[in-house]
């Protein structure tokens, strides 16, 4: 199964087209969505979601200032589909962001779709699939965005592309219905089978002595955070998320499901050994170890094909000292934002709902996708737009007026990670509490000078256990953005926020093309009115979409999971009794 690392962007760099105009470049890919068998940790074949009846799907690389066009087929037959490119602001184009009821409407089986949009921002990056938990089927790849300008480029000779992840071997459409069940009532998320490295194992990275190389990484994962060293060698990072740093050395990083790492490394002058790199699932956001999982996957750097390929050295992961990312500091030096013109708190609860089963909740809402996307709200609202009720009750949706300061807190009262993602910017961390450190409570700070004068920055940030998280960015990109947790099972169940950001200015400028409406009408979905679809009074949301009602009063999560096993041995019992009563005597 192994696989020679340059082999990958090669394969990308066949596909686009180039036209180039005035020193950028236009640059196309056609990407027929399809179903095609993979087993990529060789243990089991199974439907996978692959481009042009290929998997995994291909990198896309492109240059700062090009413009890129990908046009879609969906010819899944079963599935609607969507593409979000992960980290990208789409500055002037929130409608070709990609998340699925948010700014679009779905990509129906049989329909045809164009993403057009510039980029304007170097950097490791991905793309997915934003619609209905699908993208741990396999619709996700990297998408690097190279920089003739980059500060860093006398310091290496080669780029190499990798891609950690997490794998299952069941389907996503079966495996959500079984996460939000009542007979899941603690909500424990699946845990992978498998952990891959460029979407397979025993990757080999061929390598030359001397050299130093700068590795893009992203972890491409529905679920797990990894932990990645390289034995023997150590790493210097440079950018994270898009952003360039001041270079920082690091033994062992640790990327949270959808952010992405930039480092050099630099080979031994010796080619008489080869040494293992290692990907290692977090294992503390998993409720229990499956027994005979394997949550590594090794690599190696390839000095000599003559030569073996030794064995990882085990290392336990209550040793793992990972680097901190709160400690980097941007490139540029942007300054702190100033005292915000808006603060947002949000709670993250888990927590049971009428039905039985395990959501999660902002502030005690869990998000339910509105009937007319949000972005075709903003569309047809006129001046209600700017009044935040208009897109529902279960999106959470908060308008932003433009070029504001706005602060985001997130209390995590969870005993688990989580990897908060913004689209459209990134944001500074300006604080960062330790684990079970509880809400955070300005007043316990002396003053501003706790925060960092030079915040560092990504669009993906991760808060500690029952911790805490301070992010501030500047709302001067009108559109739609979600904020959202990045571990899919979270967001299935209902982790999501809804950044309405100058609505007004929206519409006067932004210009949505007719492809777009027509695969709303294909799929069914209104395109005008508020959550609900309702263009007269823009206020009532009679109809909208809703999460299962809450749980009783006095009933406790205690108490529904006693009912939810009391159920199920009721009707375990019937069956017994039923099958005694059928059975010869």
């Amino acid at each position: 199964m192994a696989i020679s690392l340059p082999c990958l962007p090669l394969v990308a760099m066949l596909l686009p087209i180039f036209t180039h105009l005035a020193g950028a470049a236009t640059v196309t890919y056609d990407f027929n969505i399809t179903w095609v068998l993979a087993n990529p940790d060789g243990a089991f074949v199974r439907p996978t979601i692959g481009i042009n009846n290929q998997w995994p799907p291909p990198i896309i690389r492109v240059t700062k200032g090009d413009t890129v066009i990908v046009n879609v087929e969906n010819s899944l037959g079963n599935q609607t589909t969507t593409l979000h490119f992960h980290g990208l602001y789409m500055n002037g184009s929130t409608h070709m962001d990609g998340p699925y009821h948010v700014t679009q409407c779905g990509i129906a089986p049989g329909l045809k779709f164009k993403y057009n949009f510039t980029v304007d921002q170097p950097g490791t990056y991905w793309y997915h699939s934003h619609a209905k938990g699908q993208y741990p089927d396999g619709l996700r790849a990297p998408l690097i965005i190279d920089d003739p300008d980059s500060p860093f480029k006398s310091m290496y000779d080669e780029e190499y592309v990798l891609s950690v992840s997490d794998w299952y071997h069941d389907q996503m459409a079966t495996l959500i219905p079984h996460f939000i069940n009542r007979r899941n009532p603690k909500g424990a998320e699946p845990v992978p089978n498998a952990a891959l490295l460029n979407d397979t194992q025993g990757l080999q990275v061929p390598i030359q002595a001397g050299k130093t190389y700068l590795f893009h990484v992203v972890n491409m994962g529905a679920f797990a955070g990894q932990y990645i060293w390289f034995e023997e060698h150590n790493i210097t990072i440079i950018e994270v998320d898009g952003i360039y740093t001041e270079p920082a050395n690091a033994e062992r990083i640790y990327l949270a499901a959808a952010q992405r790492c930039s480092f050099l490394l630099t080979a031994k002058n010796d080619t008489s050994s080869n040494f293992p790199f290692v990907s290692s699932m977090d294992t503390t956001l998993f409720d229990k170890v499956p027994e005979g999982l394997n949550w590594n996957v090794s690599g190696w750097l390839l000095y000599n094909q003559s030569k073996p390929l030794p064995d990882a050295a085990i290392i336990l992961e209550d040793s793992f000292q990972e680097f901190d990312d709160y400690t980097l500091v941007p490139y540029d030096k942007e300054p702190l934002f100033p005292d915000p013109d808006q603060s947002i708190t949000l709670e993250v609860v888990m927590s049971n709902l009428g039905d039985g089963a395990n959501y999660a909740f902002f502030n005690n809402i869990s998000y339910a996708p509105p009937i007319v996307p949000t972005l075709y709200t903003v569309m047809t609202a006129g001046a209600t737009a700017a009044n935040a009720q208009v897109y529902g009750d279960y999106t959470h949706s908060f308008v932003l007026g433009k070029d504001e300061v706005i602060e985001i807190v997130v209390n995590n009262n969870d005993p688990g990670k989580h990897p908060f993602h913004l689209h459209g910017h990134a944001f500074q961390a300006i604080w960062r509490s330790d684990r079970d450190a509880g809400n955070f409570n300005e007043t316990t700070l002396v003053s501003a000078s706790h925060f960092q004068a030079t915040p560092m920055r990504r669009d993906t940030f991760a808060v500690h256990p029952n911790g805490n998280i301070v992010l501030r960015f500047k709302a001067d990109n009108p559109g739609v953005w979600l904020f959202h947790c990045h571990i899919e099972w979270h967001m299935d169940s209902g982790l999501m926020a809804t950044m309405v950001e100058a609505p007004l200015e929206l519409q006067r400028t932004l210009s949505i093309p007719q492809d777009h409406y027509d695969s709303c009408v294909v799929d069914g979905t209104p395109v005008k009115g508020n959550a609900a679809g309702n263009t007269i009074n823009l206020l009532d949301l009679t109809g909208q979409n809703a999460p299962p009602g809450p749980l009783p009063e006095g009933f406790t999560t205690r108490g529904a999971v006693a009912l939810g096993f009391s159920i199920l041995s009721a009707f375990t019992s019937i069956a017994v009794i039923s099958w005694y009563g059928i059975a010869d005597i």
